[in-house]
């Protein structure tokens, strides 16, 4: 990869976009990890407004910390991004009294899992439309388009996504040269919507190099019957996720009706 072309090419599209969006810049949401740094760097070299919400939680503190490293870094560098930090720990367990906690235990806690990243959502809305911002994706390719590993209407509720085709050791090459804070280039990349330290390697079952992996294979036409071993359960993983979250990865549908019903 040309990284340095690259982060030029991301640079003028998004400065593009917004301009012919007509608004001010973007709004980002910072976790603390890897996807999100990159984003943020990456609009922040617009050298169009840059608003860093920081949405905690139940947050894991090694979060909290990488995320507000980070936040100090661009704003050192780049003198039109500013920071705001919203406390949604309140609202989110004022939502748990008034919805059902009933049921099985890991249902319920990946729907409030999934709550969270909707709350955050929302916030990051609520500011880009005080302030004539878009919001801007942290997604990346094999996240959105490999796996589905984000939140429908949560992190997926974007108003455009700079980095969603590049594979995470892309995104991670593009965050050593953009000189991303060392915390966050070496932390196990997490969605910390579970208020604890478990990685997405904990979650999904393989890392994103193996992911990676996958993909490529599944774009050339193989099958888990051509593996064996660690290989095998990593392209079944990778293949039962693709398929699961199809509804996440493709448009969502329409139903068109015929014309003579009209």
């Amino acid at each position: 990869m040309q990284t340095e072309k690259v982060v030029d090419y991301i640079v003028n599209w998004l400065k593009e976009y917004a301009n012919n969006a007509k608004v001010n810049g973007f709004v980002v949401g910072i976790s603390g990890g890897i996807d999100s740094a990159v984003t943020s760097i990456l609009c922040a070299k617009t050298g169009l407004d840059v608003l860093c919400i920081e949405m905690p939680i139940h947050q894991a503190e090694s979060h909290v910390s990488r995320a507000q490293e980070h936040i100090s870094f661009l704003k050192e560098n780049y003198p039109k991004v500013s920071d705001t930090r919203t406390d949604l720990t309140p609202v989110f367990e004022e939502f748990k009294t008034e919805v059902s906690l009933k049921g099985n235990q890991a249902t319920v806690d990946m729907a409030l899992a999934n709550t969270r990243a909707r709350l955050r959502m929302t916030t990051l809305y609520y500011h880009a439309g005080l302030l004539g911002l878009l919001v801007a994706g942290t997604g990346n390719k094999i996240e959105d388009f490999g796996v589905g590993f984000y939140t429908k209407y949560g992190d997926g509720g974007v108003d455009l996504s700079p980095i969603a085709d590049l594979m995470k050791s892309e995104v991670y090459a593009i965050g050593d040269f953009l000189k991303v804070p060392t915390s966050i280039l070496k932390a196990a990349p997490s969605d910390g919507l579970f208020g604890d330290e478990r990685s997405d390697e904990d979650q999904i079952g393989a890392s994103y190099p193996e992911l990676e992996w996958a993909m490529t294979q599944d774009e050339k036409g193989k099958l888990a019957s051509d593996f064996s071993g660690r290989q095998q359960d990593i392209f079944s993983i990778y293949k039962r996720l693709n398929t699961a979250n199809k509804h996440k990865i493709n448009a969502i549908p329409i139903c068109h009706i015929p014309n003579n019903y009209k």
